[in-house]
């Protein structure tokens, strides 16, 4: 055991610390990165299942002041009233593809005198972005629309100021217009009938795992690489030392049956010494010192 004695200086416990720590990060990443993956599969199948299950409407579903649930999320809702054209409301800041545009919301006023935020796509601008005025109009008169819920954005981006926000939040909207609106708002699916100049349909959601189980398998993958390579380490100092070959101190080698002297064994170098330069340049600095002294006997 004389020869794990290295193992209790500072410079190795020092090591140790560090390789746990990092193994240690690398586990919580692969946790954080599988927790995201069960996340998705939950949300894959509520979408599933909200669009297998059709339709219903909307005032079954959303309420003023009401958030929505997790569980309503992409439930398809059902509605018809009149789109107030002068409160549509801007949400800046949406690229597809690397283009610039916007998405425009509309209010949905329904017979109950509440409003539905609509969603109506994506519309294509340039960098300064666009007005209530640049975007196509909505179908007039009494319009039916079928839409995706969709749960309020939080923050400092739901702001809303000149009609117009970075993220939805059907209340400050809702307290920006004056209006009494439903909890959520409803991505466009289809409205009858149909506008003169339709909007890009929304975007909506992958239904795959993503990245996040080949991302989590990377990260444990490092975490374990960084404690086999530590106990390699140990291995090759713990070899370094083995043997009569082992020790700086090695006896001469003991002369063979011909007579002659056995060749000495070249002691394997460890890991540091072949990162410490200091040793080779003392050899070198050996063999000059030999080769001048020759010289002078010649």
């Amino acid at each position: 055991m004389h020869k794990l004695r290295f193992l209790v200086s500072r410079r190795w416990i020092a090591f140790a610390l560090v390789v746990v720590f990092l193994a240690w990060v690398a586990w919580r990443l692969g946790e954080w990165q599988f927790h995201r993956l069960a996340d998705r599969q939950e949300r894959n199948e509520i979408i599933q299942r909200n669009e297998e299950a059709g339709a219903d409407p909307v005032t079954a579903v959303l309420a003023p002041g009401r958030p929505v649930e997790a569980a309503d999320e992409w439930r398809i809702v059902e509605a018809t009233g009149t789109y107030a054209v002068e409160d549509t409301v801007i949400v800046r800041y949406r690229t597809r593809e690397g283009a610039a545009g916007v998405d425009v919301v509309v209010p949905l006023e329904l017979d109950d005198g509440t409003s539905l935020l609509v969603d109506r796509g994506w519309f294509a601008t340039d960098n300064r972005g666009a007005s209530t005025e640049d975007v196509p109009a909505p179908p007039e008169g009494e319009v039916d629309v079928t839409g995706w819920v969709r749960r309020d954005a939080e923050g400092d981006s739901t702001a809303v100021t000149d009609q117009s926000t970075r993220a939805i939040d059907s209340r400050r909207i809702g307290d920006a217009l004056g209006r009494e609106v439903l909890g959520g708002w409803v991505d466009l699916r289809s409205e009858s009938p149909e506008p003169a100049t339709p909007l890009e349909p929304v975007e909506l959601p992958e239904l795959d795992n993503g990245p996040h189980f080949f991302y989590g398998l990377q990260w444990w993958f490092f975490g374990a690489l960084a404690i086999f390579g530590f106990f390699y380490l140990i291995y090759d100092e713990w070899r370094g030392g083995r043997g009569p070959w082992g020790s700086k101190d090695a006896p001469a080698p003991e002369p063979t049956r011909t007579g002659g002297p056995e060749p000495a064994r070249v002691r394997r170098r460890t890991w540091r010494e072949r990162l410490d330069p200091g040793d080779d340049s003392e050899g070198a600095e050996e063999s000059a010192v030999d080769r001048e002294h020759h010289a002078r006997q010649e």
